[in-house]
């Protein structure tokens, strides 16, 4: 039954992780696209070569990951029978989700600062977020943490799930394509301005039902830890992502944030500095508690709680609509 990819794919994804000597679709993705970027992104050609270039790198680049993902798939059906083409595919499909990697990636961060060693953890953030972290104090380093985590429960866990519900494992792979090209290139600097619109363009369309449905899954997970363990506002949550889920550059990734800042009762956004650029983002959230180590505990739980509600409703959907299929 394909419907067993999903929950094979989410229960491999707990229990492995991403191992780093598995050769990881993602980084052949991130090679591949790379090298296109090296040999199309050329600003002497102009804007107009260069939006098109990018187009061009972009639909190469999911398309192939499309179909090179779809046909190993139906090859494995075929060669291997129906048990085998399932465990493979769900195998495919697990390296698209992400929730225990991020989840030891907040852990890395969370123990050297806990021990007091805020270099240390000044240094492991920066390996997980874009920002110069060389100069955060403890409070700006959880507060990064807390952020990745949010906006990667969306990318990285609930948008994978939502396509590999729609399209299986090919889709949910293409969709990582999109993610990588955009984390890649979707920067409004001058290497990538024009280069990088369509990967950002095709990102935010991407992820725009995702990211709100993650928003739902954490307002709804909110509620279930609150009842099972205390510290947590579903009401504040959903308050906080009615009122401040726009306000955040990205038209999307707002909406998670602003679903975990109220349920932790904590305040997202602010200045940050990026290749020693200040950059300032809208708050999102109401500081009524403050960025202690622990929210950094908290936010990983919540994570996980809305990883399993997304997988098991998605799941449901899936089989709601297309039976065992």
């Amino acid at each position: 039954m394909p419907s067993l990819i999903m929950p094979l794919a989410f229960l491999m994804d707990t229990l492995l992780g991403d191992p780093r000597w598995l050769p990881h679709p993602v980084r052949i993705i991130g090679t591949l696209s790379g090298r296109a970027e090296l040999v199309l992104n050329r600003p002497r050609f102009g804007k107009a070569y260069l939006i098109a270039a990018g187009l061009v790198t972009v639909l190469a680049v999911v398309g192939a990951t499309f179909f090179i993902s779809s046909l190993l798939v139906r090859a494995s059906y075929v060669h291997l029978g129906s048990l085998g083409g399932i465990a493979f595919e769900a195998a495919l499909a697990y390296t698209a989700l992400s929730a225990k990697s991020l989840a030891l990636a907040a852990g890395d961060v969370l123990k050297p600062l806990s021990a007091g060693d805020l270099p240390g953890a000044r240094a492991k953030l920066a390996m997980i977020v874009g920002r110069d972290t060389g100069n955060l104090d403890a409070s700006q380093v959880v507060r990064g943490t807390v952020e990745t985590v949010a906006e990667n429960t969306s990318d990285g866990i609930i948008a994978p799930l939502f396509y590999l519900a729609v399209g299986g494992a090919p889709l949910a792979l293409a969709y990582k394509a999109v993610n990588t090209l955009d984390s890649m290139f979707g920067y409004k600097n001058e290497r990538f301005i024009y280069f990088g619109r369509a990967a950002a363009r095709l990102d935010d369309i991407a992820n725009f039902i995702p990211a709100r449905l993650s928003a739902l899954f954490t307002v709804a997970s909110s509620f279930l830890l609150n009842a099972a363990v205390g510290g947590y506002s579903w009401i504040g949550s959903i308050k906080t992502v009615i009122y401040d889920g726009g306000n955040h550059p990205s038209p999307n990734s707002g909406y998670p944030e602003a679903a975990v800042a109220g349920a932790l009762g904590v305040r997202l956004g602010g200045e940050n500095s990026y290749f020693g650029v200040k950059s300032t983002k809208p708050f999102i959230g109401a500081a009524s508690r403050p960025f202690e180590p622990e929210r950094i505990g908290e936010a990983v739980r919540l994570m996980y709680a809305t990883a399993v509600l997304g997988a098991i409703t998605l799941w449901a959907a899936r089989i709601a609509a297309w039976g065992g299929n």
